[in-house]
């Protein structure tokens, strides 16, 4: 790592260092490690059907458990439509992932493509959009949990204090939203261990909670009704579309594989696989439980219900049994979210500290377990916090422009890297370039317009403090821009 103190080196002009790229061969050749003394390397140890498993485990859950029961009285039955607008926008930028994933593949997700084509300015954008959305989505995803741990714990006559149930501000008195906080914390002792012990307890989740939901469409379709289907769209197309723009929250995990990329076994053939694999996945469940569910309730039924599908199995069947499976599968579910998006968060904040953009604590990785641990304990600490402190919707909604904002850099990404280096080798390519990756970035934008105005308000606060820690820390130990004027000033002290 360049010395960063180095007095003899001039500052580069802010215009020019906000365009520097940095060159793929180069973040290939430096990738797997920090880069400072004694830092080790990550552990190649993940095969195609871990990386599946992680990109299905940190999308497939959100949508369906959490945000249902918020989406519905948005969309009425036409809520499917919603999950299938939002699905396909996730589709365009899952392809220009694949696409790049196989291109560059190096930890580092959008964050990392970016730097690649569009320079140091928007990759410290695109990264701090990542931070949002990693980071407030592992929050929002717990926040979701305690609902479900109250549930099972009532079929056994128990329940937790509304106090600890929930985070502060409400009706009935709530303090703090312990589970939140104990999902978040269990989640970065396992990181901590190592990631292929985290890969595997991930997978077992994945089956859980895939067998969950299939166990529910079986039931719900006992009792589906086609009369609840005759008004569509009660609340309009705009409805539809600000469900769609929520429900794309549910759909932001399948970039977690993408930041695998330092840890695949064989990264260029299996992420992109990986992400195609568990789109297909995960759209197809989303779309089959809505109409399930819908089908068993009418939609306005779903305004105010939380754990809202625990709740048509309880009264569907009358079965202790059948709640009780369900609850659980809907906890390991949720964990499975908080797992391997947290897993993303981590390695998103590595890369940047290895280019120097961020201390760099977050990026150190330690030689027996080959994580970083001191970046996966703070990341831990901070999201357990806002977890156990707000509101699942605030949360929500700041993830979704988060995330939009980065899938379309990377769709624009694409669009570069195919002009600027057209013989690059691929091991997966956009169809119909380039309709699908502009066509890709365009329903980022649409999304986004959907959301609030308060939301558009918090992601500007979010832009601005970015802007200040990035003029503060990240402008003058940028390992890029070092490294160029270090190059610049060698001719000078030979001479």
């Amino acid at each position: 790592m360049i010395d960063t103190h180095a007095p003899t080196l001039p500052r580069e002009p802010l215009a020019r260092q906000l365009k520097r790229r940095k060159p793929i061969e180069q973040m290939v050749a430096a990738s797997g490690t920090d880069g400072s003394p004694g830092g080790g390397r990550l552990k190649r140890s993940l095969g195609l059907w871990q990386l599946t498993m992680i990109s299905v485990g940190a999308t497939l859950g959100t949508g369906i458990f959490v945000v249902l029961g918020s989406s519905v009285p948005m969309a009425g039955p036409a809520v499917w439509i919603s999950f299938l607008i939002a699905g396909v926008a996730a589709l365009l930028s899952a392809v220009s992932y694949a696409e790049m994933a196989g291109a560059v593949p190096v930890s580092g997700s959008s964050y990392s493509y970016t730097y690649a084509t569009m320079g140091e300015g928007l990759a410290w954008v695109c990264g701090w959009c990542l931070v949002l959305e990693y980071g407030v989505s592992v929050a929002a995803v717990a926040v979701g949990s305690a609902e479900y741990v109250n549930e099972t714990l009532r079929i056994f006559g128990l329940a937790l204090p509304v106090e600890l149930s929930a985070p502060p501000g409400g009706a009935d008195g709530s303090i703090v939203n312990l589970p939140a906080i104990v999902l978040v914390l269990l989640a970065m002792v396992l990181l901590i261990r190592g990631v292929n012990e985290a890969a595997w307890v991930n997978t077992v989740m994945v089956v859980i909670k895939i067998a969950v939901l299939l166990l529910f469409v079986g039931i719900a379709f006992t009792a589906f009704q086609a009369s609840h289907y005759e008004t569509l769209m009660p609340m309009g197309a705009a409805g539809m579309s600000a469900a769609a723009s929520r429900l794309f929250f549910s759909y932001i995990g399948f970039d977690a594989a993408s930041t695998a990329g330092e840890e695949a076994k064989n990264p260029q053939r299996d992420l992109p696989r990986a992400i195609i694999l568990s789109m297909a996945i995960v759209t197809a469940l989303y779309i089959l439980v809505a109409i399930a569910a819908v089908g068993a309730r009418e939609w306005s039924w779903f305004d105010g219900t939380e754990a809202a599908l625990l709740i048509i199995l309880q009264e569907l069947t009358g079965a202790e049994w059948i709640s009780l499976i369900f609850a659980i599968g809907a906890v390991v579910a949720i964990a499975s979210v908080v797992l391997t998006v947290l897993y993303g968060q981590t390695r998103i904040l590595m890369t940047m500290a290895r280019d120097g953009l961020v201390p760099r604590v977050l990026g150190r990785v330690d030689r027996r377990t080959g994580t970083p641990v001191m970046g996966t304990l703070i990341c831990g600490v901070v999201i357990a916090v806002i977890a156990g402190l707000i509101p699942l919707g605030q949360l929500a909604d700041a993830t979704s422009i988060g995330t939009l904002f980065a899938f379309m850099l990377v769709n624009l990404s694409v669009v570069y890297l195919r002009r600027s280096r057209p013989d690059m080798e691929r091991t997966f390519r956009v169809p119909f370039f380039p309709v699908v990756p502009l066509l890709g970035a365009a329903m980022c934008v649409y999304l986004m317009v959907n959301l609030g105005l308060s939301t558009w308000w918090v992601f500007l606060a979010w832009m601005v403090l970015g802007a200040f820690l990035y003029l503060g820390y990240g402008r003058r130990h940028s390992q890029a821009s070092l490294a160029a004027r270090a190059e610049a000033a060698q001719p000078a002290r030979d001479a």
